[in-house]
C-alpha cells in the first residue's frame, strides 16, 4: 500500500522522550496476518514495537508504552495504516482484511481518520498518473488526448488538496499533504503547512527533524535569492531624465522606495501609475518615495508618458535598452510592471506589488 510511505520521508527522529502510554484495538475480520503489530519508522528502517494476536473473529488490542507522541503504522500484513499517537490515546481500528487498501475506518482520531482520508485521495491521483504514462507509452499518438483529461484531473486534486488545508488547520493530518506540494513552485504553500504542524504537534520527533530540514530549505533559498526579503537591494547608477545626469540607488537611503519597472509601451504599467502617483502623494512627507526605472527604446516615448501620467516624484531612470537594461538584468525583472520596495536601511521589503497589496503594505509601514 503506497499510501503510507509519507513518514519514511520524513521520520529521521531517535527514541529519546519520555514514554507514553497507548491503546490501539478494534476489528480486522479476514485478517491476512496471525498478528497486529505496532510500528514505528526511522529513516528507510523500520522498528517493531508492541505486537498480538488477532482473535478468531478479528478483534485485537494493543496496549502499552510507545517512545513518543509521533506518528506509527499499524501493520496488517502487507498494508501500513497510519495512525497518530498521543499521551492516552485510544484508537479503534475496522476493516475487511481483504480490501485494506481500499476501506479502513478509524475511530477516536478525527485527525488520524483524516489523514487516511487525504492518503486514499492522493493514492487515488497517483494511480490515475500512473495509467495516464502507462497508456502514453503504449500508444504515443494518444499524448495530447491523456495530458488534456490528466489536467483537468489534476486540477481537481489540486483543489481537493487546497480544500483539505483548509478545513484541517493545526492537524497534524497536514503531514499527508506535504508530498504533494511542488516546494519549488509553490513554496509559500508548504511553508504555510509547515508552520502549522509545528505549531499542532511540536512535540513529534518527526515534526521537529522536519522543522529542521525545513530551515535548511530556507536559508539555502534566501542565499540563492539576491531578491529574497531582508537583503540588500543591489545598488546601481543610471541616468536621469537628461541622459547626463546620473543618480545611485543609495542616494535614497533613509527613505522607503518603490523601486518600479515599466515603460511608455507596458499596457499594464500605465494602468497602475495613477495609482503610483497618488500612494506617492499621500506619503511622499511621510517618507515615501519612487524611483521608477524605465524599459523603453524611444526617449521621447519615455518622457512623454511621464509628462501624461503625471508621475510626479524626480526618480526617473533608463540607458533607453530595453530588455537589455543593465539594471533590469541586475534586478532579473522578467516582465513588467515589476516593484521592489525598499526599506530605509536599503533592505528589500517585498516585491511585485500592486495595487491593494501596495496600498496594504505602506499602510502597515506608514500608517492609513
Amino acid at each position: 500500500m503506497r499510501i503510507i510511505t509519507f513518514v519514511t520521508l520524513v521520520c529521521v527522529s531517535l527514541f529519546t522522550q519520555a514514554q507514553i502510554k497507548v491503546k490501539v484495538s478494534g476489528n480486522i475480520f479476514n485478517a491476512p496476518s496471525e498478528t497486529a503489530i505496532l510500528s514505528k519508522f526511522q529513516g528507510q528502517q523500520i522498528t517493531d514495537l508492541l505486537t498480538v494476536k488477532f482473535q478468531k473473529d478479528g478483534t485485537f488490542e494493543i496496549k502499552g508504552e510507545v517512545p513518543h507522541p509521533d506518528y506509527y503504522v499499524l501493520r496488517v500484513g502487507e498494508t501500513n495504516i497510519n495512525l497518530i499517537l498521543k499521551e492516552g490515546a485510544d484508537i479503534k481500528v475496522y476493516g475487511d482484511g481483504k480490501n485494506l487498501d481500499a476501506f479502513v475506518n478509524i475511530v477516536n482520531s478525527e485527525e488520524s481518520s483524516n489523514m487516511y482520508k487525504f492518503l486514499q485521495m492522493s493514492q487515488a491521483w497517483q494511480n490515475k498518473s500512473d495509467s495516464a504514462t502507462a497508456v502514453i507509452k503504449v500508444n504515443p499518438d494518444k499524448a495530447g488526448e491523456v495530458t488534456n483529461i490528466m489536467r483537468s484531473e489534476y486540477q481537481k486534486f489540486q483543489g481537493d488538496q487546497r480544500s483539505f488545508i483548509a478545513t484541517n488547520p493545526n492537524s497534524p493530518a497536514l503531514i499527508a499533504v506535504l508530498s504533494t506540494i511542488d516546494i519549488q513552485n509553490d513554496f509559500a504553500s508548504y511553508e504555510n503547512v509547515v508552520n502549522q504542524l509545528v505549531a499542532s504537534f511540536g512535540e513529534s520527533p518527526t515534526i521537529q527533524s522536519l522543522q529542521k530540514n525545513f530551515e535548511a530549505i530556507q536559508q539555502q533559498r534566501f542565499a540563492n535569492d539576491k531578491m529574497a526579503p531582508g537583503k540588500e537591494a543591489p545598488d546601481f547608477e543610471e541616468l536621469m531624465v537628461d541622459q547626463k545626469t546620473t543618480m545611485k540607488l543609495s542616494d535614497l537611503r533613509g527613505k522607503i522606495v518603490l523601486l518600479d519597472f515599466w515603460a511608455s509601451w507596458c499596457g499594464p504599467c500605465r494602468r497602475e501609475n495613477p495609482h503610483v502617483v497618488e500612494l506617492y502623494e499621500k506619503y511622499k512627507d511621510k517618507g515615501f518615495t519612487v524611483m521608477s526605472v524605465s524599459l523603453d527604446k524611444s526617449y521621447d516615448n519615455w518622457v512623454a508618458a511621464i509628462e501624461k501620467d503625471n508621475l510626479s516624484w524626480p526618480y526617473h531612470v533608463s540607458d533607453l535598452q530595453q530588455w537589455s537594461s543593465k539594471v533590469g538584468r541586475l534586478y532579473g525583472v522578467s516582465g513588467i510592471p515589476f516593484t521592489v520596495l525598499i526599506d530605509q536601511e536599503g533592505k528589500i521589503i517585498k516585491t511585485k506589488l500592486r495595487g491593494a497589496e501596495l496600498t496594504a503594505e505602506l499602510e502597515r509601514l506608514l500608517g492609513k
